[in-house]
């Protein structure tokens, strides 16, 4: 299946859309850095699109950073979006070398208590929380995140299974208390999870692109 043709789903009326990207530059490769330029410079294209795709975004240092500003951000709104942009594995996402996994969201995670201070922010069932990072949502162990993410936040959470970059393949989103509906092997390298995710490609599942602000009607 290639670039999406379903009608984009719109956020909840009223709910803030916010951008929160790795802001760290983390990791000794140039293009890390080049990364965490490309998402302060898109970040800021997203609010001044005529389309209005966020409302405010910040860069975080680190995930208890992230944490504290959405819960903080336009206090007198609630959050109808959150997207986050960094680096991500399976089952896994980061900000620098802070991760955020399944078991940081359990009852005794480092932001279990933060998560459950922004699902209080959150619109309610029907906001979003999307991952747009490489292959959080791959795998076994990225499908037990998803759920675990979708149950702490009290939303739907989206994110993707695949390498992301101009093009973003894998893109699914789970709703509380359902199972996961991608199969457990997409973009996994050759059945196995130790190795590195597939990257994205126009004949992959679900794919768009870096520039799309909306995840499309069905996904």
């Amino acid at each position: 299946m290639g670039a999406a043709e379903e009608p984009e789903r719109a956020p909840p009326e009223g709910g803030l859309r916010v951008v929160v990207f790795d802001d760290t530059g983390a990791g000794s490769a140039p293009w890390q850095g080049l990364l965490t330029r490309s998402w302060r410079v898109g970040s800021a294209l997203y609010q001044r699109r005529r389309d209005a795709c966020v409302d405010a975004a910040y860069g975080a240092r680190s995930f208890a950073d992230a944490l504290a500003w959405l819960c903080s951000v336009q206090p007198t709104r609630r959050l109808g979006e959150v997207q986050f942009w960094g680096h991500g594995l399976f089952g896994r996402v980061f900000v620098g070398s802070d991760v955020l996994d399944e078991r940081a969201l359990g009852v005794h995670g480092a932001h279990h208590a933060d998560l459950v201070a922004l699902r209080g922010r959150l619109v309610g069932p029907e906001a979003l929380v999307w991952l747009r990072t490489c292959s959080a949502f791959g795998g076994r162990r990225g499908q037990a995140f998803a759920r675990a993410l979708a149950d702490v936040t009290g939303c739907r959470v989206a994110g993707h299974t695949h390498v992301i970059g101009p093009l973003q393949s894998g893109l699914h989103s789970l709703c509380p208390g359902a199972p996961p509906h991608w199969p457990v092997d997409e973009g996994v390298r050759d059945g196995d999870e130790a190795r590195s995710a597939l990257p994205s490609t126009w004949s992959a599942p679900h794919t768009i692109t870096c520039l799309t602000g909306r995840i499309p009607a069905g996904w």
